[in-house]
């Protein structure tokens, strides 16, 4: 042996001594470990340690930026000091920690390991939650534009407060909204929304203790939802007729499970909803009037919830190189109410709803999204305004950076209510076509899209990406005034996509160019949709 080679040997067990491995999370939950000290490692907007990321600029945000509170963190962790540690209960609380729009990532690792004690880094990074500014989006050819200042996370504590102008095809609209998600230290969340917009006002209240994970026990909460607005109805994308709909909703509720039982949560609700729409002839539209049935159910209701604790993360699917949560079991719902005279209704009717949800296979190679739902009302022995949702959604990744998703999706309509029906356009999938093109009582939409994830992060800002995609759909069904039915629409089309690493939007800007391949002549033989959605 040589003397360089001796001395290399020495060093790295000197290294071995100084760098103790990793607890093992599974062994730790095995041997009952405790855990001791719940360490913060709150990273800031910009890590001013990286050469990349060292600028004046970045200095100055960091300096200007308010970081998350230690409370605001502590309170959403479902473990304390003293417990003992479970790694099932450290990535739901990473779960839970990643749901705020305040936080870009969240991750809880056991470190310093000793004695049958393990203590808890909780590392999260913040973004910059202030976002005054000006937005601008076209879809369906028409724009949408948008003033506004939001701050995400007040001071610090986790609150939102946001003032908003924002102008579309349907109206202007001046609004204030303010949340919070977590009153005092409690579990308790509260939102306050108003608007006043240019066809009528709207008012929004929701107070609610949810059940805020697996383990549970009792949710409680109340819901006033007051909405006045101008409707329009369409064809081809151009508006034919209008109406007046003045909106009221209050609801009570509460809830009980028992927890988290052989990887099962079922949880049950009861409550009392009064669900009442008003319409009118509009009188300062040019338009024909189309007035829909007034309506007034009130009713108590059952509800069940049935979830299996499957959850996996991932990168590169629906966002561009950030962690992804997805509940990979079964998800049911399901609630049935009974609306009656007695109650104050202008009918007696069972209200029905139900929902269901599962993946199968693995989000890292070929994973198939299943999605339906069904919704609706039995007045005298007859169905009305039912609707059954359907979405399957299959991902195939090819590699890090490439993903080919191929979605079917569709809704079938049966005695609807003129307020609701099946569309299809630019602004519901149909990215060619104008928006509100096609309009029927049921629809079905086919689109394949190749995502391309980069490596590109101009200024340390935003994340890049781009897409190739086809949509396929057609509306079935009577028009309520019988517009034309065209059958099959399809479009192609190229996309970029912008996902901004620093702030709290949680939004990513597409930007595409679909070009249409059916349809009347009248329509642009090129759209331009700009647009922000949640995913990719």
């Amino acid at each position: 042996m040589t003397l360089l080679t001796g001395l290399a040997l020495a060093g790295a067990a000197v290294c071995a001594e100084e760098t103790p491995p990793k607890p093992d999370p599974k062994k730790l939950e095995a041997d009952g470990a405790v855990i001791g000290e719940i360490r913060l490692n709150k990273l800031d907007v910009f890590d001013t340690s990286n050469p990349k990321e060292s600028a004046w600029f970045y200095r100055l945000a960091n300096k200007l930026h308010i970081i998350t509170k230690d409370s605001v963190i502590e309170k959403q962790l479902l473990l304390e000091p003293g417990d003992k540690y479970s790694k099932r209960l450290s990535d739901e609380s990473e779960r839970i920690l990643r749901e705020n729009n305040y936080f870009y990532d969240a991750s809880i690792k056991p470190v310093d390991a000793r004695d049958g004690v393990v203590d808890l880094e909780v590392t999260t990074r913040d973004v910059w939650t202030l976002n005054p500014g000006f937005s601008f989006g076209r879809k369906g050819g028409e724009n949408t534009t948008a003033i506004n200042v939001e701050e995400l996370n007040l001071l610090g504590y986790g609150q939102l407060v946001r003032f908003t102008r924002s102008e579309d095809v349907d109206r202007i609209s001046k609004a204030v909204e303010y949340q919070d998600r977590h009153i005092g230290r409690s579990w308790l969340s509260g939102t306050a929304l108003y608007s006043d917009n240019s066809d009528g006002k709207s008012t929004y209240l929701q107070l609610a203790r949810p059940f805020y994970a697996l383990d549970t026990h009792w949710t409680a909460g109340a819901v006033y939802s007051d909405a006045e607005s101008g409707e329009k109805l369409y064809n081809l994308g151009n508006r034919y007729a209008a109406y007046l709909q003045d909106s009221h909703y209050v609801s009570a509720y509460g809830g009980w499970s028992a927890g988290l039982t052989g990887g099962w949560v079922r949880r049950y609700t009861a409550g009392f909803v009064v669900d009442e729409d008003r319409f009118a002839a509009d009188p300062d539209s040019n338009l024909p009037p189309a007035v829909p049935d007034d309506r007034k159910l009130a009713y108590p209701y059952l509800g069940i919830e049935i979830l299996q604790n499957s959850f996996e993360t991932t990168t590169n699917r629906d966002q561009i190189e950030k962690t992804e949560d997805y509940l990979t079991g079964t998800h049911f719902t399901a609630s049935l109410g009974w609306s009656d005279e007695s109650f104050g209704a202008d009918r007696n009717a069972l209200v029905y709803s139900a929902s269901f949800s599962e993946l199968v296979g693995s989000l890292d190679a070929a994973a198939l999204q299943l999605y339906a739902d069904a919704s609706g009302r039995l007045e005298h022995g007859a169905n009305v305004n039912s609707l059954i949702d359907a979405d399957a959604r299959y991902s195939f990744r090819e590699s890090e950076k490439n993903t080919t998703f191929v979605s079917l999706s569709g809704t079938v309509g049966h005695n609807l209510d003129l307020d609701n029906h099946a569309e299809l356009g630019g602004d519901t999938g149909l990215r060619g076509y104008p928006l509100r093109y096609q309009t029927g009582t049921s629809k079905i939409l086919l689109s394949i899209e190749h995502r391309y994830f980069s490596d590109w992060y101009p200024f340390r800002l935003v994340r890049v990406g781009a897409a190739v995609f086809v949509d396929a759909g057609r509306t079935y069904g009577d028009h309520p005034f019988g517009g034309d039915e065209l059958g099959w629409l399809r479009d192609v089309g190229i996309g970029l996509r912008i996902a901004p690493t620093r702030t709290g939007s949680g939004k990513i800007v597409h930007i595409d160019l679909a070009f249409p391949l059916d349809g009347d002549p009248s329509i642009d033989s090129v759209q331009l949709v700009i647009e922000t959605k949640t995913s990719f």
